[in-house]
């Protein structure tokens, strides 16, 4: 037996503002809401426990000190990295520098809260 990620939490200060930021980058849906504040979003069909990690986005007063020690790498799945690239932007990612050459293959963004992702070359299929 093995185990599988089946969610991934991120603290934040404004967790409606990085759901709705998360649910169009990842085509997900707002799947609960708990008493603390706390929105969980996931495959719109599938939810909770489906091939897909769902995220729980937290809030969290205490600010972000250094660099994460773990990102999120997204692929897309219904065009190429340049129109996603467009697109990321536009929903309000930034570009962001980690000490990237320039000739890397991916692009290195933040998210609203500056949590750094990377969205990679390679297009991947829709699960």
């Amino acid at each position: 037996m093995a185990c599988r990620i089946s969610e991934l939490v991120i603290d934040c200060a404004d967790p409606e503002r990085l759901a709705a930021f998360w649910r169009e980058v990842l085509g997900y849906a707002e799947l609960d809401r708990e008493a603390d504040g706390s929105i969980q979003i996931g495959p719109p069909d599938v939810g909770f426990g489906g091939a897909q990690p769902t995220l729980v986005l937290s809030p969290s007063g205490d600010p972000r000190t250094g660099k994460l020690r773990l990102h999120v790498d997204v692929n897309a799945t219904d065009r190429d990295q340049d129109a996603e690239l467009e697109r990321l932007l536009a929903l309000g990612a930034r570009p962001a520098d980690v000490g990237q050459t320039g000739n890397e293959s991916w692009h290195v963004l933040a998210d609203p809260e500056g949590n750094e992702f990377c969205l990679l070359r390679d297009r991947l299929p829709a699960v």
